[in-house]
């Protein structure tokens, strides 16, 4: 097993990446950073299901909607953690995979946009940072509520004045990015890729997570404990976890169908009326990876919950035991599992509700079942503790004191 290989960004560069990931001054209305969503306190997520962006204030579980701008839905898919995306193995982002690595296309990756993706990103890492700024849900903002919102109502995302040139000049606007820029990037303007280039640096080298029980044994043969070590058997063998999660840091990067229950309110156009989400389907268009989505990485899993595409677990042990008899578990799924942030009027069983989208996905199902005695699962979640790097809780940079548009920082 190949150790991974990690770059080692310029430090001036992680400083104003780190403080850039905590401005909201890249969000359309400029009250939500990527902090927001991805917070250390939450693991470097936000601790629920389904998140809420542009709406509501607050962290985590804590996360209200505001009396005025209600949200108006819940975000598709559970908020990734962002541990280890500076491992040169980290090739494909996002649940579905629409972004990825790819020697063929225009800069090494494909992406949703086509012949419209902006050049000069670094690599896929910084390249994600791109969406979420465009999703009126997410961070844009709703229709034409500001400048940002109306760009990517009217299409005008890469193209000169659209939306990503609107972010980068408020950034330009403010004289310690200017002069920070300067001192990275000198003589360069400031554009949208370079804004993600240094927050991707930042990612890389924050949330690196590589020192936990597992990886000493691996790098040294240092014991596990006697639990763990059933539980390391088991995953490697007769549980065959290893199966998808193979690899330093548990994951084969592909796509597979194992029956996840859908809740909320579905990967759908504005124009589509309902609330499937068929995953990589919606990339490729093959019938074959319907319900299909990417393996994700099982380092610092404990600190991540909830768990699958759209959290619908809200503990280790559920999703674990889903895994064992997933078309059981999708049949007899318990929605009290759901970690849901109030919303009136929000959706969030229309696909749960319908026998025939249940019916799909148990048929995309590709998972056999596994019977293991309650002990082993047990050992099975003892395993999973020691692939846990707990020094990333101390934080390199940590959350900044201030940010240098002076809006406020989500701490």
């Amino acid at each position: 097993m190949a150790e991974p290989v990690f770059e080692a960004p310029d430090a001036a560069r992680v400083k104003l990446g780190w403080k850039l990931f905590y401005d909201p001054i890249l969000s359309g209305n400029r009250n939500i950073s990527c902090a927001s969503c991805h917070h250390p306190k939450m693991g470097t997520a936000d601790g629920v299901s389904l998140s809420l962006g542009e709406g509501a204030m607050g962290l985590g579980r804590d996360r209200k909607v505001g009396a005025e701008n209600l949200p108006e839905q819940r975000i598709p898919r559970n908020a990734p953690a962002l541990f280890n995306l500076g491992a040169s193995e980290f090739t494909v982002m996002f649940h579905d995979g629409r972004l990825e690595a790819d020697a063929d296309e225009p800069d090494g990756m494909r992406t949703p946009l086509g012949a419209e993706m902006l050049s000069g990103f670094d690599g896929v890492l910084s390249a994600q940072a791109m969406f979420p700024v465009l999703s009126g849900d997410e961070m844009a903002g709703h229709y034409s509520e500001n400048e940002v919102a109306q760009a990517v109502r009217l299409g005008f995302l890469s193209s000169e004045g659209g939306a990503w040139d609107r972010i980068a000049a408020r950034v330009a606007e403010v004289p310690e990015y200017r002069a920070a820029f300067d001192s990275v990037a000198p003589g360069e303007p400031i554009t949208f890729p370079q804004i993600a280039n240094v927050i991707a640096d930042f990612i890389a080298v924050e949330w690196r997570a590589d020192d936990s029980p597992f990886d000493r044994y691996l790098r040294d043969a240092t014991p596990l404990d006697a639990g763990a070590e059933r539980g390391r058997e088991l995953f490697y063998g007769v549980a065959g976890c290893s199966g998808c999660h193979s690899g330093w840091f548990q994951s084969d990067h592909d796509f597979h169908a194992i029956a996840m229950p859908q809740i909320g309110p579905g990967k759908a156009a504005r124009f589509e009326n309902h609330a499937r989400d068929v995953g990589r389907m919606r990339v490729t268009g093959l019938a074959k990876d319907a319900y299909a989505f990417r393996t994700p990485s099982l380092r610092n899993v404990t600190e991540t919950a909830p768990y699958g595409h759209n959290g619908a677990y809200a503990t280790l042990e559920a999703v674990v035991r889903h895994h064992l008899d997933p078309i059981a578990s999708l049949q007899g799924y318990d929605r009290r599992q759901a970690v849901f942030l109030g919303l009136d009027g929000a959706a969030d069983w229309t696909a749960t509700d319908d026998p025939n989208e249940t019916a799909r996905i148990a048929a995309a199902n590709s998972l056999e079942p596994v019977a293991l005695r309650d002990d082993q699962v047990e050992d099975l979640l003892s395993f999973l503790e020691a692939l846990t790097d707990s020094s990333w809780k101390a934080g390199r940079l940590g959350v900044p004191e201030t940010v240098p548009s002076g809006l406020p920082v989500d701490r």
